[in-house]
């Protein structure tokens, strides 16, 4: 399907760049229905939306005019959610409206203002920005937005995200009432929707995603991997596929930091992309991609949206997306305009869970296995050296007269050797990696698989770690600790036993040879596990509860033995019926220990006359010592003045 007729000069301008055929986003914003309307478009990522949105502005802008007239206030403004994304569409725009004579503009964070307002002063048709630099020079008066026919918000969802609100509201209250307004995102969440409905008239709504079929272009790798593997497995799975472009996403700057020179010491080529760089240094990276001077990128989410960079056949997830949406726009930068793309996600057991949901959220259906070995990649590099060097090419007659120098000096064995030997050395050496087995089958174990006691059976080895009492070890967290620094599971440990300095536990021998070349590397915090002997038994008094006979086996006069709580007879000679606890009986009023009830008490008898010995003996009549004289106050003063200084 051809693409349909939009402007002369953009038509001219898509053959040039070999477009074809549109995308289902293209076709959707050109059909008759979307002609001179509002649009709210929900797209895939790479699915060409940034030429879409060029081809639909184009009647707005231009109308009947072939080209533009001479560069004034603006006619269009594009809003992007990133430097780099701003940059790109800019770029994209320029080549599509090239033979308009459009001037197209960038006002992006991390560039000089002025050199940005002084180049606004001479004019423009297109601006393309990002929020809080757009928001600045319409403050300070270096941007008017009063002629403006069409505002694009790309990534709408993103800036939204970012925290970009006030600022779009400020700049969309700023353009005309009657401009048009085209908002394109990945999804369509409720603030978007708000937003449309705010600032948008009677938009019609586009939605060109597929729900029930995931991106096609893109092949979605699950790799085991340990926790302590990252380095290696990334350098593992870029020697595998040897792609000639590639991004690894990490979440953090430090995380990106540590891997980029990590990278640049095997012999990758390899540039760093976070937002502690400056403009010009993240600037640099991209092209250096473009260029094929660099052939990995190692970034944050920072270059997750929008990027679109020639021959990137490969994305490596570092570390795990924060979510669904992020993994889909990781993924995203590859697999684009029609070419095809491989996304691998280097899960560690602690991630599986969260990975398995993700997926399955996004509808993707990932091949699950373990990192390249080694093994297959000097397999893989093999057959690469032949290919390529067996490739059919024509040689020019000087490269042919120095093939015939070089065979009248060495053999053809010798040449080639040599061929081979530099054609290797840009290769960086693969690394020995850990298939994590944990994540090959469910860890529940079922209620009739039966129970090993390392212990009793003696299948075990036993282990010590410098962790005790006096660093309050404890199984709860002992557990899971080594199992991540040993590469094993639960059910690969026996017994525990804490000590005042150390603990010592049993790992089971199928297990032993995986874990003790897992603990050769060194661990955090000092943490060290060695081999040791098994500890002194345990003095008790009864056998372990495991070994108890079940209650069918045990003999049926067991139930008529002496049980240890039961009272022993009282002895001989004791009076009858006397228990040591009986208080003794009150006696009666009278006197006697008679009477229904021994603690009740018998009635009163007459008391004698006179005083009562509880009473309080009359005070002799007189003067009260405690009472003051009559007159003492007089002439007192109430109170005493303190002396002034």
């Amino acid at each position: 399907m051809p693409f349909p007729p939009c402007h002369p000069a953009l038509d001219h301008a898509l053959v040039g760049r070999g477009y074809e055929t549109p995308t289902p986003v293209q076709s959707a914003v050109l059909d008759d229905a979307a002609a001179g309307r509002d649009l709210l478009v929900s797209a895939q990522t790479g699915s060409g939306k940034t030429v879409a949105f060029g081809l639909a502005a184009a009647p707005t802008l231009l109308g009947q005019a072939e080209r533009f007239d001479k560069a004034d206030a603006p006619l269009a403004l594009v809003i992007a959610p990133t430097r780099e994304l701003a940059l790109q569409v800019a770029t994209e725009l320029t080549w599509l409206y090239a033979e308009t004579g459009a001037r197209v503009v960038t006002c992006v964070g991390g560039m000089d203002a002025r050199k940005e307002a002084r180049t606004l002063n001479f004019g423009a048709h297109i601006v393309v920005g990002t929020p809080g630099r757009l928001r600045d020079h319409i403050e300070r008066g270096n941007l008017d937005l009063s002629a403006i026919r069409a505002v694009v918000l790309d990534e709408a969802d993103e800036m939204l995200d970012m925290g970009f609100k006030e600022d779009l509201e400020f700049i969309l209250d700023t353009t005309p009432q009657d401009r048009r307004t085209l908002m394109f995102s990945a999804t369509l969440a409720r603030e978007i929707v708000t937003l449309a409905k705010t600032y948008q008239r009677d938009a019609l709504r586009i939605d060109a995603t597929s729900k029930d079929t995931p991106h096609g272009d893109i092949e979605y790798r699950a790799m085991r991997i340990a926790p302590t593997d990252m380095e290696r497995a990334v350098v593992n799975v870029l020697r595998y596929f040897e792609s000639p472009g590639a991004i690894v996403f990490c979440n953090t700057r430090e995380a990106v930091n540590h891997l980029h020179a990590a990278l640049r010491e095997r012999g990758f080529s390899a540039v760093g992309l976070s937002g502690e760089l400056s403009q010009r240094e993240r600037s640099d990276a991209l092209q250096a991609l473009r260029d094929g001077h660099a052939r990995v990128c190692v970034a944050t989410d920072v270059a997750a949206r929008g990027l679109d960079l020639p021959d990137l056949g490969l994305v490596i997830h570092a570390q795990t997306p924060i979510n669904q949406a992020g993994l889909l726009h990781r993924s995203g930068r590859t697999g684009r305009a029609g070419k095809k793309g491989v996304s691998v996600l280097l899960v560690s057991y602690a991630r599986r869970r969260k990975v398995e949901r993700m997926l399955a959220e996004a509808r993707l259906d990932a091949v699950w296995s373990g990192p390249p070995s080694a093994e297959e990649i000097r397999e893989k590099d093999k057959a690469r050296l032949l290919d390529g060097l067996t490739a059919v090419e024509t040689f020019s007659e000087e490269e042919t007269a120095l093939a015939q120098d070089l065979l009248a000096r060495r053999s053809a064995e010798e040449i080639a050797a040599l061929l081979i030997r530099a054609r290797k050395a840009g290769m960086p050496e693969p690394e020995e990696v850990y298939d994590d087995e944990r994540m090959k089958r469910d860890q529940v174990r079922s209620k009739d698989e039966p129970f090993v006691d390392f212990a009793r059976d003696g299948d075990c080895d036993w282990f010590r770690i410098n962790l005790g009492r006096e660093k309050n070890a404890d199984p709860k967290w002992m557990l899971p600790l080594i199992c991540r620094l040993g590469h094993v599971t639960k059910r690969d440990i026996g017994a525990i036993r804490i000590f005042e300095r150390d603990t010592k536990f049993e790992i089971t021998r199928a297990a032993v040879e995986r874990f003790t070349q897992a603990i050769q590397a060194p661990a955090e915090d000092g943490i060290k596990i060695e081999p040791t002997v098994a500890p002194a038994p345990k003095e008790r008094t009864a056998p372990p509860r495991g070994n108890r006979p079940p209650a069918e086996a045990r003999s049926p006069d067991r139930r008529d033995a002496k049980k240890p709580w039961e009272k022993k007879p009282r002895a001989e000679g004791a009076p009858d019926g006397k228990k040591p606890w009986d208080k003794k009986p009150r006696r009666d009023g009278d006197g006697s220990a008679g009477g229904d009830k021994p603690w009740a008490k018998g009635p009163r008898g007459p008391k004698p006359d006179g005083d009562k010995p509880w009473s309080k003996k009359p005070k002799p009549a007189g003067d009260k010592p405690w009472a003051k004289k009559a007159g003492a106050d007089k002439g007192k003063p109430k109170y005493k003045a303190k002396a002034r200084p």
